[in-house]
């Protein structure tokens, strides 16, 4: 793949306002105990949509079944957070991503739910000059290009009321369908699309 495409208008100037934001990191919080993953919040045009994935099921997961951004937990031999994503995205979809069809970083997530492990979750914002074929791994039940002006008008995400842990909690999140995103995805989407509103004309 190759970035020699023209990219959108919308994603060249999501790209132009990434170059300039300075990601908020968890490193500040010199926390040995947190655990560091990435994610690859992965962009195609025609029309503008963003790569989810659903979780397969597993018992003691506390991710099982939720929709999430390809990604995972930093391996040994990874040289660092965005070897990771490249790693994990290949691993769990075959898409073979690259530095050039990196665009920027977005703010370092953490769980709010106090449940759930001590992670640190960075997301990398990659753009592809079409949608590639994908090849789940047993780890992904489903996978899906969701278009961003579904994503985009205003009320989004609104609240649901979901059972977290055996506790109804109120949360923050984007209905699509029968899917419900919420979380630390939701709150990288958002991340993702306050970038992108606060660019629009």
């Amino acid at each position: 793949m190759s970035l020699a495409q023209p990219l959108t208008t919308r994603l060249t100037r999501l790209r132009e306002r990434l170059r300039s934001h300075r990601p908020q990191s968890e490193e500040d919080e010199e926390d040995g105990e947190l655990i560091w993953a990435a994610v690859a919040v992965i962009l195609a045009p025609d029309p503008d949509a963003l790569l989810l994935i659903r979780r397969a099921e597993h018992p003691g997961d506390p991710w099982s079944g939720h929709m999430a951004l390809p990604g995972g937990r930093r391996g040994e031999g990874d040289s660092g957070l965005l070897a990771t994503a490249v790693r994990e995205t290949h691993e769990e979809v075959g898409v073979p991503l690259s530095p050039e069809h990196l665009i920027g970083v977005l703010d370092d997530v953490i769980p709010r739910i106090p449940v759930l492990p001590p992670i640190a979750v960075r997301p990398y914002v990659f753009s592809l000059p079409s949608r590639p074929a994908l090849t789940p791994n047993p780890e992904v039940a489903a996978t899906r290009w969701v278009d961003l002006d579904r994503l985009l008008p205003p009320g989004a995400p609104h609240a649901v009321r979901l059972e977290v842990a055996g506790i109804s909690r109120q949360v923050a999140a984007y209905q699509l369908g029968d899917a419900v995103v919420w979380g630390m995805t939701e709150r990288i989407i958002t991340m993702l699309l306050t970038q992108i509103r606060s660019d629009q004309p």
